[in-house]
C-alpha cells in the first residue's frame, strides 16, 4: 500500500483499508444516499434502476474521503496503514482509530 490514501492527484484511492477506517464515517455522512440506494434495491431488482442512486453513494463516500484526508492526513494514513497491515482487524489498530477519531471526529 502507498504511504497515503490519495493519487498523485489528491483523489482519494477507496482501498478496503481506508474503507474499513472510514466505516463510521461513511455511516454518518453518506447514510440518506445509502438508504436511498438500499431501498431502490429492494423495490426493484432491475440493477439499472438503481444506477444513479449508486452513483450518489460513491460521489459521497469519494468526497468524504478526500475531506478526511485534508483535514487528518496524518492519522487517517496511520490508521488505513495499519488496517492494511492487519488485514483490516480493527482490535490490532484502536491506537491508531483513536488518533483518527480524535483529528477527526464524527459529525
Amino acid at each position: 500500500m502507498s504511504s497515503s490514501a490519495v493519487d498523485p492527484e489528491g483523489e482519494p484511492i477507496p482501498t478496503s483499508a481506508v474503507l474499513m477506517a472510514s466505516a463510521k464515517h461513511i455511516a454518518t455522512r453518506c447514510r440518506a444516499e445509502n438508504v436511498a440506494f438500499l431501498k431502490c434495491k429492494k423495490e426493484d431488482p432491475n440493477p439499472e434502476k438503481c444506477l444513479d442512486k449508486g452513483q450518489q453513494v460513491t460521489r459521497c463516500v469519494l468526497s468524504l474521503l478526500k475531506d478526511l484526508h485534508q483535514r487528518c492526513t496524518k492519522e487517517m494514513d496511520a490508521y488505513a496503514g495499519c488496517m492494511y497491515y492487519h488485514t483490516n482487524e480493527f482490535e490490532l489498530c484502536r491506537k491508531e482509530q483513536k488518533e483518527f477519531e480524535k483529528a477527526c471526529p464524527l459529525e
